[in-house]
């Protein structure tokens, strides 16, 4: 078979046959069977090393031992009752638990949920109902996520808007950043003015700041290459929205929980957010979200305005609380501070050796390696992207791209020193059938993916 693995091969022609289409982004033919720490084993027992951490959704690893026990033991109580309803001890000590996490050293609150595109989505209600203002500033190349609200909000992938509209009113996107591709001779203090002076011109010329609710931002985005911005960029804008009442919130689904080398991602820049999204790792995948902000803010909706009967839930709060025991017992957020350093110098030797590396994007265990096909002219080259992950998938690591060119690092933050080794080992070996065009891609696999 074209993607040599036969069960795996049938079954996912299988999914496939059942599977909505808009359910399915096929980089390779991957049937995972179990999972644990940051070994991946498919339906035909082969192992591979996890560079993606299920989407940044596994930061504690796969079936963490705490996390299942921790499971266990409140399936054996009750697995659930709407807690919009009648509250329970476990989803208590987590809001508590939540509630200091959150920006700001005032009375904070939690709002629950059960995935990042609802979470998102609050930031825009909850902004809306505190400011009593309408429009929302969001970014090109911003993920948020697919319900109406999120999709509208980002702005990564056309198709993800075909065939949908008309989307959410009043939402208006700007530039951000990227130091990578830069105007020539330009420092990252003129990087940082040029995208600001970007950002105020909706406000100079059909934006009225005074009905503007919030700017909405990845202090990291995500999808669209792990992009990282400058810092003076990120202090200007929310000096910029503090000046007009406008609130600065932060979505922290794919870049918080520790997978920075800080336990939110904000943290790098210097600022504190009016109010944070989280989700994805913050329950090892199972459906929990939470917004995290001043109680002001969190109490501006009145009853049912952003309510789930699973939001909440006592099996994934405890998912959720045992999940934050393991990232402070296990010191996990300074581990991939110092795996990061570790991880972009192994990525650095690999761009001393490989010409088609143009950029190196890391922040803890958390990288966008962007392919290029000239350092000169930095034009994307997404068929090699497309064939290292293929490759790497062929000798077991399991890596995927985005925005067509860049590679995604995000493994789980448990990984060892040795299974970060043995994937250098076979990325070298990877890199180098590259140059030498030993890679094949199959027909079914020469998309541009995400």
């Amino acid at each position: 078979m074209a993607w040599e693995n036969d069960l795996g091969d049938k079954l996912v022609h299988q999914n496939h046959y059942n599977i909505a289409e808009t359910q399915l982004i096929q980089y390779f033919n991957l049937v995972v069977k179990s999972a644990r720490g940051a070994i991946v084993t498919d339906v035909e027992g082969k192992k591979y090393i996890d560079l993606l951490g299920s989407d940044s959704a596994m930061n504690v690893g796969h079936n963490n031992p705490k996390v299942v026990a921790a499971l266990k033991n409140q399936i054996d109580h009750f697995i659930g009752y709407d807690a919009g309803y009648f509250t329970n001890p476990t989803s208590i000590k987590l809001g508590e638990r939540l509630a200091a996490l959150a920006p700001g050293d005032g009375h904070n609150k939690v709002a629950y949920g059960t995935s990042g595109s609802d979470a998102t989505e609050a930031l825009i209600k909850f902004s809306r109902a505190y400011t009593g203002r309408s429009y929302i500033v969001s970014y090109e190349g911003a993920y948020h996520g697919t319900t109406y609200g999120a999709i509208t909000a980002g702005a990564c992938d056309v198709d993800m808007v075909r065939q949908i509209g008309p989307l959410l009113p009043n939402v208006v996107h700007v530039p951000f950043p990227n130091l990578y591709r830069r105007h020539p001779g330009e420092s990252e203090h003129d990087v940082a003015i040029r995208y600001f002076n970007a950002f105020k011109r909706p406000f100079e010329t059909y934006l009225p700041v005074e009905e503007t609710a919030c700017v909405m931002m990845e202090p990291i985005q995500g999808d669209a290459g792990i992009v990282i911005p400058p810092k003076e960029y990120v202090q200007l804008v929310y000096n910029f929205c503090h000046e007009h009442g406008i609130l600065f919130v932060v979505d922290e689904v794919n870049q918080g929980l520790g997978r920075t080398g800080k336990f939110w991602s904000y943290q790098h820049f210097g600022i504190t957010p009016d109010l944070l999204a989280t989700a994805k790792s913050l329950a090892c995948q199972l459906p929990m979200s939470a917004v995290l902000g001043s109680a002001d803010i969190l109490d501006s909706l009145k009853t049912s305005s952003y309510v789930f009967t699973s939001g909440g839930n006592p099996v994934v709060a405890a998912a959720a609380l045992a999940t934050l025991d393991v990232i402070d017992e296990e010191d996990l957020v300074h581990k991939s501070a110092v795996d990061g350093v570790y991880a972009k110098k192994q990525f650095e030797k690999l761009a001393d050796k490989y010409q088609c590396i143009g950029d190196i994007r890391m922040l803890g265990l958390n990288g966008g390696i962007e392919l290029v096909k000239d350092r000169q002219t930095k034009e994307p080259d997404p068929d090699a992207a497309a064939k290292v992950i293929y490759r790497a998938f062929q000798k077991g690591v399991i890596m995927v791209k985005l925005n067509g060119n860049v590679l995604r690092f995000q493994p789980p933050l448990v990984i060892t020193r040795e299974q970060l080794d043995q994937a250098f080992a076979i990325l070298d070996d990877v890199f180098n059938d590259l140059e030498h065009d030993r890679i094949k891609l199959p027909a079914e696999l020469a998309h541009e993916g995400w």
